[in-house]
């Protein structure tokens, strides 16, 4: 075997969260967040004015910041269905991205909502749909023959179609109206998520799926390649845990897709079985390097793994195979300042560990894809989450199709992720309004939950969260009752329950149209919602509202005092982390500092006993 040079490769799970893709991780790679210029397009002439040939725009944005956000430098949040970037790569570029002659360019998007087109130099790279997952382009033979030179410059050119109105895209919690009501925040157009370059042999590592089998002592590395390699290609996987090596195995490459199985010794000795274990009480995690390599092509990557199960079974969520209480926060993801766009890498980090903190398990991102880095710190940290889709808000073949191809390319995206432990496409009957009269939702609903586990069947899935579901793994109530006496009652033991089930949910709507229960755990995935406008806020909303500390104090307590008397439910979802925009009803400000002091809250969210 021919040996790919990994010496240089940090350990994946200790990189500083910076890195776009944290579970494939290369030596170097150049960021182009930062000023780019800017224009709205609001007549649409800028493909017949061929304004990818443009020499610069007349405005200037902060990347990756959406338009609509102050970060960005722009901040206006009126309608705009179109808009226009551009950028500039250089030779410091190139070598920061570590390029040298033989090797392929890529260009990554992390995310742009919602339809994008893309121009190197001129030429269009490719296209993408889909306003909350990643994509890339080989740039290589756009670039012209003077790539990376000293002095060239290289245009980057970016069109971007959101239209504000359209209720089929998958849009979460992104108003279609042009200003936030309800439970609606403003839109996030364009560019949210970071901008890379990347150089990459001929034959490069794309991606990688990790599974385990803690019972068999085995883990699958499924890898995906850019190109079916030569015959003579070797690939190898060696996984360590704390600089000790635990496993190694190879293989010679026969496509551009394959899998390797790497044994584990250590898991076979019953006495220390639970050493390597990943959880939220102990989330270790395992490095991996992945090397590719024969006479015409190397490559090395470093990723990381978590050893671990999540299942349903006898009414319980089971984490490594022992039930597991989850206690979850809803977490919208939503900033002040940047929109669904992160402010910083360590505004992720601290958005983990302050749900720590608090006392949660678990959080909820709701109706958002969320960022990797802020899954990398989810895995190194401890944390559970659930991935929910956004949603689009009619049903429509169009809708349908649109959700399908994103759902799969998040479930691409994080499907190694040791966090994520649960799957929910849908919320909520949202874009399934009246799925409880409408076979064709029904039979779509229960599509998304066959589709998502013949993708993943290592997770369990919620197939429509609140209500109204069909074939879900999980019981998952949403109740917004602000009496504590009622909430004790509603939830007190698998009777009560039992009851709810045959008649009419807590939200005047049926929780189950089809599907076995019985034996599901019970979790009540969104309650409290109490609003304590701490920033007087005009038209502060939430589901009940206190007035004071000791009157948020008090309902917060005694709701919570409530859930955890019950004898049924496997977990719950506070609802929320964070205040965002008109919804005051969150345990933080919008600039996440705490509204009771931390230990306090995690008094009452963690229970008597804990």
């Amino acid at each position: 075997m021919i040996n790919a040079d990994h010496s240089l490769l940090p350990p994946a799970s200790e990189q500083d969260g910076v890195y776009p893709r944290p579970q494939l991780v290369r030596r170097s790679w150049s960021d182009l967040c930062g000023e780019w210029d800017f224009a709205f397009d609001d007549d649409n002439v800028g493909l017949a004015e061929r304004w990818f040939l443009a020499a610069s725009f007349e405005r200037t944005i902060t990347v990756p910041f959406p338009p609509e956000s102050a970060a960005s430098g722009i901040n206006d949040t009126s309608f705009h269905r179109v808009v226009w970037y551009r950028s500039t790569v250089t030779e410091a570029d190139f070598i920061e991205a570590g390029h040298t002659a033989g090797r392929r360019m890529l260009l990554h998007f992390g995310a742009v909502d919602y339809r994008a087109r893309v121009w190197v130099d001129g030429a269009q790279v490719g296209s993408h749909e889909g306003g909350h997952t990643p994509f890339s382009f080989d740039i290589t033979d756009a670039l012209r023959p003077d790539a990376g030179t000293a002095g060239v410059e290289h245009t980057i050119v970016v069109r971007v179609e959101d239209d504000p109105v359209d209720v089929a895209q998958p849009r979460g919690k992104q108003d279609w109206r042009e200003q936030p009501h309800v439970i609606w925040y403003h839109r996030t157009t364009g560019i949210w998520q970071p901008v890379w370059l990347e150089s990459v042999p001929p034959v490069s590592i794309t991606w990688v799926h990790w599974s385990s089998d803690p019972v068999t002592a085995q883990v699958h590395a499924r890898i995906g390649l850019s190109v079916a390699p030569a015959a003579d290609t070797d690939i190898g996987v060696e996984l360590s845990f704390e600089g000790a090596l635990i496993g190694r195995a190879s293989t010679r490459a026969a496509g551009a897709e394959l899998e390797i199985v790497v044994p584990l010794p250590a898991q076979t000795n019953g006495q220390s079985y639970e050493e390597l274990l990943w959880s939220p009480e102990h989330p270790r995690l395992i490095d991996a390097t992945i090397t590719l390599a024969s006479e015409e092509s190397t490559d090395a990557v470093a990723s990381y793994l978590g050893l671990r199960t999540a299942t349903v079974a006898r009414g319980s969520f089971l984490l490594n195979e022992r039930p597991y209480y989850v206690r979850s926060v809803l977490n919208q993801g939503y900033w002040p300042d940047s929109n669904l766009a992160a402010p910083s890498a360590d505004a992720l980090r601290a958005e983990a560990q302050i749900i720590k903190d608090l006392g949660f398990n678990a959080t909820r991102m709701h109706q958002k894809f969320e960022d990797p880095r802020f899954l990398f710190w989810a895995d190194r940290l401890g944390l559970l989450v659930w991935g929910e889709s956004p949603a689009s808000f009619t049903y429509t073949p169009t809708s349908a199709s649109r959700l399908v191809r994103e759902w799969l390319e998040v479930m691409q995206r994080d499907y190694s992720h040791p966090s994520i432990v649960t799957w929910v496409p849908l919320n909520e009957s949202w874009g399934v309004q009246h799925i409880a009269h409408d076979s064709r939702m029904r039979h779509y609903a229960r599509a998304l939950v066959e589709l998502t586990k013949a993708f993943d069947p290592t997770r369990p899935v919620v197939s429509n969260d609140g209500w109204e579901q069909v074939d879900t793994d999980i019981l998952a109530i949403h109740d917004y009752e602000g009496s504590a006496e009622v909430m004790r009652t509603r939830y007190r033991d698998r009777a009560a329950i039992e009851a709810m089930v045959d008649g009419i949910g807590p939200a005047g709507r049926v929780l189950v149209l089809s599907g076995d229960v019985s034996a599901a755990p019970v979790m009540l995935t969104e309650f409290g919602g109490i609003s304590f406008d701490v920033e007087r806020v005009d038209d502060a909303w939430g589901y009940t509202a206190a007035t004071s500390p000791d009157d948020f104090r008090q309902r917060l307590g005694s709701l919570l005092g409530a859930i955890h008397e019950s004898e049924v439910l496997a977990g719950f979802c506070y609802t929320q982390l964070a205040d965002t925009l008109q919804e005051t009803n969150g345990l933080l400000s919008t600039d996440r500092v705490p509204k009771l002091p931390v230990e306090e809250i995690r008094a009452i969210i963690t229970g008597p006993g804990a």
